[in-house]
């Protein structure tokens, strides 16, 4: 009780907390918007599922490597106390292992975000975790497991809800180009992933990306790899190991900030913004125009 006191005394009053859950390209977006409209933010790990599209998102500075989206950049913190230092760079969020539970040591959270796009699994109860809890995808219960939610669903991506249930999800894949859900491959079953490539490489049909439990995995198409699970992780059945973006030229997209992502991030920021207004929450000016 007395830590907990100390570390959210030493949080300046005028400092707003935002914690995502997620280090995939949506819970990264999320965060880039939340930030550059003067939020302090820390994305936290989940590991499902694990994210794939990580030239989009912030996930491979929690192996320190450099992770950077329109300007913002990722700084892994390992202990609470290192989340001040990275606060005080405008141009910064923290990105870490560490647990929900851990980062309320932090004191009081303004905003959690889940973003972790676990579409099938059973969502816990966020309310009264942070001031205003936001669920985005498949799963989330306006009153009822959040504060406020946001579709993600295509067709509907970025429609905010302040009341019922966001939409199930259907299975179903956006087209990129003229491929669906021909570009993924999953895991069969669970194991580990191993791959030697990297995000951006083009690949060909029938081409050997990486091994999982030892059994190669070949490209489905021709194409660039979008998407790629970080090397040695541990995989559960049927989670996504590789992406195949078939586009030719500029038209093919494997970093930076992605359409659909950017949609939900912007309605997660204005959802945050209704809240406020709704409930008459202090705003604070952004760090940038």
């Amino acid at each position: 009780m007395h830590r907990s006191l100390g570390l959210a005394q030493r949080l300046p009053l005028h400092r707003r907390l935002a914690v995502v859950l997620g280090t995939n390209e949506i819970a990264s977006a999320v965060a880039v918007l939340l930030r550059k409209t003067g939020w302090d933010v820390i994305l936290s790990y989940d590991p499902l599922p694990p994210v794939m599209r990580r030239g989009m998102a912030f996930h491979d500075a929690l192996f320190g490597d450099p992770a950077q989206l329109e300007g913002i950049a990722a700084h892994r913190i390992d202990f609470i106390l290192e989340a001040f230092q990275v606060f005080a760079r405008p141009d910064r969020v923290a990105i870490t292992w560490l647990g929900l539970t851990e980062l309320l040591v932090l004191g009081s959270v303004d905003i959690l975000v889940d973003a972790r796009m676990q579409k099938h699994a059973d969502k816990p109860d966020l309310r009264g975790l942070a001031k205003m809890a936001v669920g985005l995808g498949p799963g989330f219960y306006v009153h009822g497991n959040c504060d406020i939610a946001v579709e993600t669903k295509p067709g509907l991506n970025g429609t905010i809800l302040m009341s019922g249930i966001t939409e199930p999800a259907d299975g179903r894949s956006i087209n990129l180009g003229e491929a669906g859900p021909e570009r993924f491959v999953r895991a069969d079953m669970e194991g580990r992933w191993r791959t030697s490539l990297d995000i951006g490489v083009r690949v060909y049909k029938g081409v050997v990306v990486g091994h999982h439990e030892g059994d190669p995995v070949r490209a489905p198409i021709d194409g660039i790899l979008r998407g790629l699970v970080r090397d040695g992780t541990e995989v559960p059945a049927c989670a996504k190991l590789i992406e195949i973006d078939p586009r030719s030229g500029r038209a093919a997209k494997w970093t930076g900030i992605d359409e659909r992502p950017r949609q939900i991030a912007a309605a997660t920021r204005r959802a945050v913004e209704i809240y406020e207004n709704q409930h008459g929450l202090v705003r604070h000016a952004p760090l940038y125009q």
